[in-house]
């Protein structure tokens, strides 16, 4: 495998903070299509990664206040119930259950899509496209497109009032963006042998973007939790060697149950140019891009072209 081969996913994972920034700005000019308005009844929805991201915008959407917000994957999506608005996040603008929802959808109920390729059927498909083919990848495995959808979202919410209580508006999470592209990764997790990904309300959805990237680039054995059910059975599988990284808040006493049985807890505070500042999860999750791509390439394997893996699935 050749050297620029080995640093694609790499290289388009440095690009987040410029791409989170764009996003901001299209919101703020009013280009980046029709985004939830306040009070509307929304559903979000993908397939892989970009259902992880609906999770996340789904909970910082109702923690926020504006309005109840459901997330589906395509393939499970309730269509019986009634929304004033369905979102459809899909990279490839070609994922067969995703066209397949909003072609059932046409007529009943607005949609928009958020796609990196304007040329694709999704543009026809949804009754308003958000295109963000600066935030495009040549790789399978989605970093940078994933993220910014989510920082278009995020800059949606702040157009019409605060984040929510304790999340950081887009423009300081590029800002810790910049800090997690370029700062050693801990050692720790470099050297385990496991990793759980844990969070809790919006950061959940980034801690199973965490796990399925580590297991798409580097086919690693990982899983993914809410924070406060890691102890309800998956700490059974806690012990020396074996990593335990929060996206996110620490629940009160998880530290020390997680020293107790030998695991190891990796945080933000592992970033230490933040110092006491908390690093934005989004901006943590890089982190964990950066960890699948390291130990893809310490295997010898192809984070750019991972086994049994396509840009898109479409079904026959």
């Amino acid at each position: 495998m050749a050297a620029a081969e080995q640093s694609r996913t790499a290289a388009e994972i440095a690009t987040q903070p410029g791409c989170w920034r764009r996003a901001a700005k299209a919101v703020e000019s009013g280009s980046a299509g029709a985004l939830p308005r306040p009070g509307e009844r929304v559903a979000v929805t993908g397939c892989g990664t970009s259902w992880f991201m609906a999770q996340s915008y789904a909970a910082l959407r109702e923690a926020a206040g504006q309005g109840e917000t459901d997330a589906f994957a395509a393939s499970e999506f309730p269509a019986g119930r009634a929304y004033d608005r369905v979102v459809a996040i899909t990279r490839s603008g070609t994922t067969s259950e995703v066209l397949g929802l909003l072609a059932h959808l046409r007529g009943r109920v607005p949609t928009t899509a958020l796609t990196a390729d304007p040329a694709t059927p999704v543009t026809e498909a949804a009754d308003h496209t958000a295109v963000l083919d600066w935030a495009d990848e040549e790789s399978v495995v989605q970093t940078r497109f994933a993220t910014t959808a989510l920082a278009l979202l995020r800059a949606g919410l702040e157009r019409h009032g605060a984040p929510p209580a304790g999340v950081k508006p887009v423009e300081q999470a590029a800002v810790d963006a910049e800090l997690a592209v370029v700062q050693p990764l801990p050692p720790a997790a470099l050297e385990a042998e496991q990793w759980t990904f844990l969070g809790r309300g919006w950061t959940y959805g980034l801690a199973l973007e965490a796990a399925l990237k580590m297991r798409e680039a580097a086919g690693a054995w990982t899983e993914a939790y809410p924070a406060m059910e890691y102890r309800h059975g998956p700490i059974a599988i806690a012990r020396p060697g074996r990593a335990v990284w929060l996206l996110g808040s620490l629940p009160e006493g998880l530290s020390g149950d997680i020293a107790r049985v030998g695991g190891t807890l990796l945080a933000d505070s592992d970033c230490p140019a933040t110092g006491d500042r908390a690093l934005d999860p989004m901006a943590d999750l890089i982190r964990a891009q950066r960890l699948a791509v390291a130990l893809a390439e310490a295997s010898g394997a192809d984070p750019d072209r991972p086994r049994n893996l396509t840009r898109s699935v479409v079904l026959g």
